[in-house]
């Protein structure tokens, strides 16, 4: 806490003049560090992204196999993350990973990946998601309709929607602003509650929707994969005279989905400096918080596959699967129930989302490698320049309307920089052998290989079935490098 002086102490620990402090406070448990784990994880996609799953894939088995494989590369990864958050605990996680394995312009190019798209394109998604869903309450809310037309520039339409997404990046932010504590309850509170939601949904589910005629007949044929769309069959791939290939694009293609919805389980490796135990509770709360919402999301879909026939998930209106299922579950009420689960889901994700990215920004200009004043604390020990910057970046996307393009790139990106990170791993063992390391790799070479090999077939994969995608999600990643080179020349001058 601040001294109640007027003057700075000498240490500079803290200057009540200035209402800054410059160092974390210590306030974040294995609870806290769980539920912000599971809670920017979970946000719309498990109730929507399943549709373009099966679209790809066709069949029961591989849409399963699908969240599966993506659970699987999660956890992998995760308790791989275990080992590095254990040797650096502090600030910064991912950033600060690749640039201890690598070096520094590796670190700043995540880093500017992860400010440019990956961490402000998913707040301003998840955000617009809320609004989206609001909308079946307030119809002004409902987007491409032209009634909710705000301003009209060009070919860019803003909606009321998308001015209510940055009033709640705005209003996160501010609380973010107060102090770590304030945030963390909200997290909880909301994930929590989503995680309940989620589960009753799953029981109810298999216990009221449940027909046993569309569960047998969606797993009649469960692994000959086909491409779905509104009119049918797209065509049996197994067919295809290269089937290896045409599988392998198929199930990358169907995981960008997966994969978006599983991603930001990192955000806790953020947050490290405001961690107790950082060391233990990290890896801790990465394994536990990737297990329960790989264990949701995997019987999410299975209750998805007993309810609904397998053509009437890949055609959902507006590929909203889950409230098409709600609708066989609950009636006409299930479109609403639906609707305040995701307004939940997203308004939690967001404030996970929002709290810890503004650490790696505080980090990076420690580090000489990002705005000067990114680098301060404010008076409740958080880095209130780097959550406005944020919001004013992700409230940019959110106007933009380009946001569902730059989440196409964001499976992309984050998938190599993870690959990257994990690769990381063997690196500093060799590096840095005489590190403590408190937590050691589970599975360790096996494991973190096949993640690898995993993320990079995926990588590769994704630039063949959607290279303008992956091309611009490699141009983002580039244009670092100039920046960096700046960077560092503007370092040496100070």
């Amino acid at each position: 806490m601040a001294e109640t002086t007027n003057t700075t102490t000498i240490s500079g620990k803290t200057s009540v003049a200035e209402g800054i402090t410059n160092h974390f406070k210590p306030t974040l448990g294995l609870l806290d560090g769980t539920m912000i784990v599971a809670g920017s994880m979970i946000g719309s996609g498990i109730f929507i992204v399943s549709a373009d799953i099966t679209r790809n894939v066709g069949s029961a088995g591989w849409l399963i196999l699908v969240w599966a494989l993506t659970g699987f590369m999660t956890l992998t990864a995760a308790v791989s993350y275990g080992e590095l958050s254990g040797m650096y605990p502090k600030a910064g996680g991912q950033y600060v990973y690749l640039k201890e394995a690598y070096n520094p312009l590796t670190g700043f190019l995540y880093g500017w990946s992860f400010f440019a798209v990956i961490q402000t394109g998913t707040i301003a998604a998840v955000g617009v998601a809320f609004t989206k869903f609001a909308g079946y309450f307030f119809h002004s809310l409902e987007l491409n309709d032209p009634q909710n037309i705000v301003v009209s520039l060009g070919s860019l339409h803003i909606y009321n929607a998308h001015l209510v997404s940055i009033v709640l990046i705005v209003f996160l932010t501010f609380v973010n602003t107060l102090g770590v504590k304030t945030g963390k309850w909200i997290q909880t509170i909301f994930t929590v509650t989503k995680l309940l939601s989620l589960f009753g949904l799953i029981v109810f589910g298999f216990f009221l929707g449940a027909q046993k005629g569309v569960w047998h007949a969606n797993w009649a044929d469960a692994w000959n994969m086909h491409r779905l769309v509104p009119a049918g069959s797209g065509g049996d791939l197994l067919s295809s005279p290269i089937v290896g290939l045409a599988v392998v694009g198929a199930v990358a293609a169907a995981m960008t989905g997966s994969i978006f919805s599983s991603d930001a389980w990192n955000n806790v490796t953020f947050i490290a400096g405001e961690m107790k135990n950082p060391k233990r509770n990290i890896g801790l709360s990465l394994f536990f918080g990737t297990l329960i919402v790989t264990v949701i999301y995997v019987s999410a879909n299975l209750m998805y596959l007993s309810v609904m026939p397998l053509n009437h998930i890949a055609t959902a209106p507006q590929d909203r699967v889950a409230v098409a299922a709600a609708n066989v579950i609950f009636g006409n009420a299930g479109t609403y129930v639906i609707a305040v689960m995701i307004m939940i889901s997203t308004f939690g994700c967001n404030n996970g989302l929002i709290l810890a990215g503004a650490r790696v920004y505080y980090t990076m200009a420690k580090d000489g490698l990002f705005f000067k004043q990114a680098g301060v604390l404010n008076k409740a020990a958080v880095p209130g320049w780097s959550l406005w910057a944020q919001c004013i970046v992700a409230s940019a996307l959110c106007l933009s309307g380009k946001y569902g393009d730059l989440l196409d790139m964001i499976s992309f990106v984050a998938v190599f920089f993870y690959a990257l990170t994990v690769l990381g791993i063997f690196i500093l063992r060799k590096k840095q052998p005489g590190v403590e390391r408190p937590y050691k790799a589970f599975g360790y070479p096996l494991l973190p290989i096949v993640y690898i090999v995993l993320a990079l077939v995926f990588c590769i994969a994704l630039i063949i079935q959607k290279p303008t995608y992956a091309i611009w999600g490699a141009i983002i990643v580039l244009l670092g490098i100039p920046l960096y080179y700046i960077a560092v020349s503007r370092r040496k001058v100070e």
